[in-house]
């Protein structure tokens, strides 16, 4: 990975944050141990890789299906907005909805992408009303019949 963060990041680095993505329960001691470094050394560069910005945050990822989550859609939107102040209100009303896992500013046809998480059809219905409300001009629905890759690992090794 030659770029310009090879230049921010030295190896030790990369394989830190390498290990943390793929499973950020490694104990301090594990990835000190996994980089070659001590404890308290390890400690210090995350804290560093935190601070400035590389590690945005560590979550669990949650099983959808076992939470009753089972129609995962994609939804395209379009809207007439133009106004800078006008999108910047859409944009954190949609940042706010708990049903959007992700939302996307797209280029093309569509304005944004959404993946959207609902317990069943109801709750998708509603979820498309909510929309409506804001002003969306398009939107076009897909649901996710089953998933084939899910992944937060960036190719970074």
């Amino acid at each position: 990975m030659k770029t310009i963060v090879n230049k921010v990041l030295d190896g030790i680095d990369l394989n830190l944050l390498d290990l943390l993505q793929k499973n950020a329960q490694l104990s301090n001691a594990e990835l000190a141990k996994l980089v070659n470094l001590s404890p308290p050394a390890t400690h210090a560069r995350i804290k560093r890789l935190e601070k400035e910005g590389f590690i945005d945050k560590q979550v669990a990822i949650l099983n959808h299906n076992k939470l009753g989550f089972d129609l995962l859609c994609y939804i395209s939107i379009s809207t007439n907005i133009h106004q800078e102040e006008a999108i910047a209100e859409l944009e954190d009303v949609l940042s706010r909805m708990e049903e959007i896992l992700e939302c996307h500013c797209l280029t093309g046809e569509y304005d944004y992408l959404l993946k959207v998480a609902n317990k069943d059809t109801r709750g998708l219905e509603s979820f498309i009303k909510k929309l409506n409300k804001l002003g969306i001009s398009k939107i076009n629905t897909s649901l996710a019949l089953r998933e084939i890759k899910s992944s937060t690992v960036l190719p970074i090794m």
